[in-house]
């Protein structure tokens, strides 16, 4: 089924510069990039965006952490984007991530894990809209 999802190269990534490796990535598995762009959250669009986790443990933090610096997000399209995407991504916890994925490859920890991506459709609708209109969407 042909879906899309949102991607997020967050602040640790794009400081390291491993925007260009993650975009490589991307293309190596066929996940066509519909819309790209960097942006520079502030800690109240963070606690927008991240606000399905109010109230958790680590919700000051990861808001924190995600507007520390630019994030490139982009809109991901294909058969089955979000399942192909997550598992290109690899486990949150970078240590149980698979072998060859991005967060096992390039995470410093369980936070500065170098991407996101939407973990259902429902989400995705919701992330994707946060940041683009339908009309920076190709």
């Amino acid at each position: 089924m042909k879906e899309r999802t949102l991607s997020i190269i967050k602040p640790d990534g794009v400081s390291r510069d491993l925007i260009g490796e993650v975009i490589r990535r991307l293309e190596a598995a066929d996940l066509k990039i519909t819309a790209m762009k960097m942006i520079k959250m502030t800690k109240e669009q963070a606690k927008g965006f991240y606000r399905v986790h109010e109230g958790k443990p680590f919700y000051e933090s990861v808001t924190r952490f995600m507007s520390s610096g630019p994030c490139v997000v982009m809109v991901l399209e294909g058969e089955d984007v979000i399942k192909r995407y997550r598992k290109l991504m690899g486990a949150t916890n970078y240590k149980e991530a698979e072998p060859g994925t991005i967060r096992r490859e390039f995470a410093t920890d369980i936070e500065k894990n170098v991407v996101h991506g939407s973990d259902s459709q429902e989400n995705a609708l919701f992330e994707i809209n946060y940041f683009f209109s339908e009309l920076e969407i190709a």
